[in-house]
């Protein structure tokens, strides 16, 4: 009992800010930074969870996180609300034997209902509309009332990068800028990459340039030890710092020489090379982030080098356009390349506050993820809760047909899926009894006429004062494979957590110490 106590904490938490209208959480980590967000992965990242059992659950989003990118508030909730089901059960008496063996089957027949709710699929992959249809309900459900422009937004950065074998498509090469000011709306999209500095010289664009990449600082070489020189003369110590000028000078010719027209500089760039490299024309940028120099290697093709020289041709990037635009008052750096060779596109994200655009960029991650999941499986399936509804239709009906005392919990399970249009019209401030008993009426209609998948679900807009909408015709889809493995995960923590009668923490036992090291080692 203690043990679903604990995980259901834990949902409770996360249960609030599932959906459209979810509410925000902020969290203030060990580092005291403030994160504010709905995303239950990284509420959840940030909580320091103890107990063991609710562990289970945060383990259970971790991994949907891991393998979807999205619905790990829905693994939470659901898992939350299984639990919350079998404690029932358990005061009526039923053995965790009964329940978890119940559970197990009511959760084979929630996979296989679920393949019969398809209601829709992307079709092409290359078309924004499509692609966008899929990727609407997953940013609104982090970012509501924006989900048009950043699920278009998405869709757009989204097909610059598609592979011709979709199945390829590489999350990383989709980037996000952050640039405080504006508005959402004032996002776009840049083929290509975008670093938030202008270049350090004078030289601000380039077309058709080699690049070298240089990992070291750019600067005089220091050497090792410290060394005393005495000058005995002005002529001494003008030719002394002659010859640190024409070393210089001739490291930057060389680099020149060999066609580098662009250097990027993974570290300091100092004030003597700075000099001759405006002189000869060669366009120098700062980009202190690793990941960031990896990446655009990858966008250039080239070798970061560790040591000041010229680089083997096959070491050196070529680039198509190095050129610095501004966007709301800050100036930007862009690499982009015409042809269709290395693609990489970014989103240059605008907003009020750094903890939005921080918000906006979990949303468009999410986005991102979710058409990793398009490539492998595109149907869809109504969202807005109705196809919960369907679930729990379908799975009661299972439960009437099965013998023994696992029904009662198969019928709780079925239950459990109410949860979600539940907490979707609680959090839109509607009633929501009354909209599940109006969910349930539409349902059962439906089902009774015909055996098509009914697409009523909660709307949270409220519009024609009922509270129940098409989803389907709405829009409001959410993907089939990211429900398969949130439905998997949420049963298989429950289960577990069900399973579990006792919590043994080791603690150190009496009886003889293991040899540590001895302070007095050096006595005889």
């Amino acid at each position: 009992m203690r043990n679903i106590d604990a995980c259901r904490t834990i949902s409770d938490t996360v249960a609030t800010s599932l959906g459209p209208y979810g509410r925000n959480k902020i969290v203030i980590n060990h580092l005291q930074k403030m994160i504010l967000t709905s995303d239950a992965a990284t509420i959840l990242r940030e909580l320091e969870v103890v107990h063991p059992a609710a562990k289970l659950l945060v383990m259970a989003s971790q991994q949907q996180e891991a393998e979807m990118g999205d619905a790990t508030n829905m693994v939470i909730v659901l898992a939350g609300e299984l639990l919350k089901k079998a404690e029932e059960l358990l005061r009526m008496g039923l053995k965790t034997s009964d329940i978890v063996v119940g559970y197990e089957r009511a959760g084979q027949e929630a996979l296989r209902v679920l393949e019969e709710l398809e209601v829709d699929r992307v079709k092409d992959m290359r078309d924004q509309e499509e692609l966008s249809k899929a990727l609407r309900t997953v940013i609104a459900a982090k970012q509501s009332g924006h989900e048009d422009v950043l699920a278009n937004l998405v869709a757009e950065a989204v097909l610059a990068v598609l592979p011709k074998n979709t199945f390829n498509f590489n999350v990383d090469n989709v980037r996000v800028v952050k640039i405080m000011g504006g508005s959402i709306e004032q996002s776009r999209v840049v083929k290509g990459m975008v670093f938030g500095r202008e270049p350090e010289g004078t030289v601000k664009n380039v077309q058709k340039a080699k690049v070298g990449v240089f990992s070291c600082p750019i600067d005089i070489a220091q050497t090792e030890t410290k060394g005393t020189v005495l000058l005995k003369n002005a002529q001494e110590m003008l030719d002394f710092t002659k010859g640190e000028e024409s070393q210089i000078d001739q490291a930057i010719k060389e680099l020149h020489d060999s066609g580098v027209r662009v250097v990027v500089a993974g570290n300091s760039v100092g004030e003597l090379p700075m000099h001759y490299l405006n002189r000869y024309g060669i366009l120098v940028i700062k980009i202190m982030s690793k990941f960031e120099l990896r990446r655009l290697c990858r966008v250039v093709g080239a070798t970061p080098l560790a040591r000041l020289g010229a680089p083997m041709p096959d070491e050196m990037g070529a680039v198509d356009i190095v050129e610095t635009i501004e966007i709301g008052g800050d100036r930007v750096t862009v690499f982009r390349q015409e042809n269709d060779t290395t693609r990489t596109a970014t989103l240059v994200l605008r907003g009020a506050t750094q903890n939005h655009l921080e918000d906006v960029e979990r949303a468009v991650d999410d986005g991102v993820n979710v058409v990793k999941a398009i490539t492998r499986d595109a149907r869809l399936v109504p969202g807005a809760g109705a196809a919960e509804m369907q679930l729990v239709e379908r799975i009661s009906a299972f439960a009437d047909k099965t013998s023994g005392l696992s029904q009662y919990a198969i019928r709780k399970y079925a239950e459990a899926f109410e949860v979600v249009p539940r907490l979707l019209a609680e959090s839109a401030g509607l009633d929501a009894t009354e909209i599940l008993a109006s969910l349930y009426t539409a349902h059962s209609d439906k089902s009774s006429k015909d055996n098509s998948v009914c697409g009523a679900g909660v709307d949270i807009e409220n519009n024609n004062g009922d509270g129940v909408l098409d989803a389907q015709e709405e829009g409001i889809l959410d993907l089939m494979v990211t429900k398969q493995w949130a439905i998997k995960l949420a049963t298989e923590s429950a289960r577990t957590v069900l399973s579990v009668d006792q919590i043994i923490v080791a603690r150190q036992a009496g009886g003889p110490k293991p040899p540590g090291p001895n302070p007095n080692w050096d006595e005889d």
